[in-house]
């Protein structure tokens, strides 16, 4: 029976690890935020309010949070920690280890980011500059985008995959560090201090292979602690967490930190996290839907994700290519990045987040309304564009 079980487990554990599992799940989860927002009772509302009863310790380290924001601030870094493995993983021994090869990506992603926020500022009349709302469309959704990809693109080259991947980490990397300094709030410089000693006291132990879970992980959370009470976005914890973590082991053989921790949590992080956040986050009300025609903060947000994205990833992964910095991946061409640059129109996971985070009251309803019609659009014609090229090809 125990044997059953635990492969009933392990199977499970592959299904969640296939890339088209976790956007599955994710459309789901949306779809049913969407419909319980919707119902009547607001009930939606009430629950993610909800506040679970804390000690006084708690309440001392500002940790009296509504259950909205214990998924934004708490569970999200487990997300960016996974992506702070997958960033570290790639620059040191995958496809971008190297700078020639890290150079395309990097230079595609920033232009994905700059590019996007020009956009919104400009289309918004300049109502983003104010709290941050510019900051919307810089990020890419990678369990959304590499879930289309897989579902649409077998046809296409894998480097394909490598740089929608790359450039994914790379610009949500970036746009977790502008949560963290966006909307970092009453900032307190010994906490923060805590937090980055914390955080250098785990790197260490994972050098020196010194890591029993009962020792790391209640590291791991003070250092999330520390961060979060510090005043600054706690999420940025899982990144620099995940940036510390070895990806090599000291003979060169066996798995590393790195890999085993990936292996483990990208499933959870996949096919949990991301659902739970996308519960939280995507539950707007129709009439909040209807005004996003009329926002102007919505209406920048749509345009840096649908307009600014691609344009600014082909731009960047252009000039990369032009001046020499870099090449493309082997078997890629032109014609399949774009569809790489219009998946980075999906910005939902990140880009709901700092909607949240940058827009007041209901203004946030209609901009992650913006949010999430943006990115549904750009993974249909991203989709449309992934089967030409693929019909091109054979």
């Amino acid at each position: 029976m125990a044997r059953g079980t635990a492969r009933r487990i392990d199977m499970l554990l592959e299904f969640l690890r296939l890339e088209t599992t976790g956007g599955r799940l994710l459309m789901v989860a949306t779809a049913f935020a969407l419909l319980w927002a919707n119902l009547p009772g607001g009930t939606y509302e009430q629950f993610w309010s909800l506040r679970p009863p804390s000690p006084a310790v708690l309440d001392a380290l500002h940790l009296d949070l509504p259950l909205a924001s214990w998924v934004t601030d708490g569970l999200l870094t487990i997300f960016f920690f996974v992506a702070g493995l997958e960033v570290k993983r790639e620059l040191t021994v995958g496809e971008l280890a190297g700078w020639r090869a890290a150079a395309l990506p990097v230079a595609a992603a920033l232009g994905g980011m700059v590019v996007p926020a020009a956009v919104s500022i400009v289309v918004s009349g300049g109502e983003a500059v104010h709290g941050g709302a510019w900051a919307i469309p810089v990020a890419t959704d990678i369990a959304f985008a590499l879930g289309v990809l897989a579902l649409a693109g077998s046809t296409l080259p894998s480097g394909v995959r490598v740089l929608l991947l790359s450039l994914a980490v790379i610009d949500d990397l970036g746009a977790i560090a502008l949560v963290g300094v966006l909307f970092a709030h009453d900032v307190r410089v010994w906490w923060l201090a805590a937090g980055l000693a914390l955080c250098l006291l785990y790197g260490l132990l994972q050098r020196m292979r010194w890591t029993p879970a009962w020792l790391v992980v209640p590291i791991a959370v003070a250092a999330w602690v520390c961060v979060h009470a510090g005043g600054v976005h706690a999420t940025v914890t899982g990144i620099l967490l995940g940036l510390l973590t070895p990806v090599r082991t000291p003979d060169g053989a066996g798995e590393s930190p790195c890999d085993r921790l990936l292996h483990r949590l990208h499933p959870v992080s996949a096919g949990a996290i991301v659902p739970i956040f996308a519960l939280a986050a995507a539950g707007i009300p129709l009439a909040a839907a209807a005004d996003a025609f009329g926002d102007p903060l919505a209406r920048g947000a749509a345009a840096g994700l649908l307009l600014g994205k691609p344009a600014g990833i082909m731009l960047g992964a252009w000039l990369a290519v032009r001046i020499g910095l870099g090449t493309l991946p082997p078997r890629v061409r032109w014609g399949d990045v774009l569809p790489v640059a219009m998946l980075g129109g999906v910005g939902y996971t990140v880009s709901l987040l700092i909607a949240r985070l940058s827009v007041p009251g209901h203004g946030s309803d209609a901009a992650a309304a913006a949010v999430l019609a943006a990115s549904v659009v750009a993974a249909v014609l991203a989709t449309l564009v992934v089967r030409w090229r693929g019909n091109t090809r054979t």
